[in-house]
């Protein structure tokens, strides 16, 4: 995976596009169990205005998204510079600085923005694309459905459709021949990409799923790298 100095910049502008986490207290260790990591991190985004970072907030987020009706530049679909041995096809995800890389041959990348697992919801792994679904139809797992009543009523199943959590298009991720509940998906709240949000699935807005979607092909390989959080299987 590329480092910062390869993916901070677009060809042919100087604007820096990238996204920072300042983390808070971190209990590294816990990266090698299978429990949570104990960390705090807080999502900042680069003003070219001001030169200067500042805090992306939900409620920054949304009022960027209110006045401007589409995210900031950090998050648009856009192809960078990115150095790795996987091969094109491959998702890499990382969680914090909330991008998602399509690897592309050249030593390229698609960048699409995204919102991930809240606190205690994130994870890592490598996993593979098992099926997709264009405006798939919403089931909330059975903790959800425990834990959430808004959940509740659609424990049978939600249509796909423009109010459906699940947005136009579902990435669905397996393990081998198990589904992990984990999805690559739309949204119908396209303001809370970059931000940690999720029950662990990742967020894109629809018009970079349904991208995503165009360009990706069942059996892909998906590895999705610790975002301070509890460890999946594969890493």
């Amino acid at each position: 995976m590329s480092g910062r100095s390869d993916d901070n910049r677009l060809a042919g502008t100087d604007r820096p596009l990238w996204t920072r986490r300042r983390l808070g207290v971190a209990v590294l260790a816990a990266a090698l169990t299978l429990g949570p990591l104990a960390a705090w991190a807080q999502t900042q985004i680069y003003d070219a205005r001001t030169k200067k970072w500042v805090n992306y907030d939900k409620k920054k987020a949304r009022q960027y998204f209110a006045r401007n009706n589409q995210l900031p530049e950090a998050f648009r679909r856009q192809v960078v510079t990115f150095r790795t041995a996987e091969q094109p096809g491959t998702i890499i995800i990382d969680g914090n600085q909330h991008f998602l890389y399509l690897v592309q041959p050249g030593g390229q990348a698609i960048r699409y923005g995204i919102g991930v697992g809240r606190e205690g919801f994130g994870w890592a792994g490598i996993v593979r694309v098992g099926r997709t679904a264009e405006w798939p139809t919403w089931t909330p797992p059975a903790e959800m459905v425990a834990r959430d009543p808004n959940a509740a009523k659609w424990a049978a199943g939600m249509p796909g459709g423009p109010d459906n959590p699940l947005g136009a298009r579902a990435l669905y991720l397996y393990e081998g021949d198990q589904d992990t509940i984990y999805r690559i998906h739309g949204t119908v709240e396209p303001w809370t990409i970059g931000l940690d949000v999720s029950s662990g699935c990742i967020r894109m807005n629809n018009d970079d799923v349904i991208d995503l979607h165009s360009r990706i092909e069942i059996g892909a390989k998906v590895i999705v790298l610790m975002q301070g959080a509890a460890l999946y299987k594969g890493v």
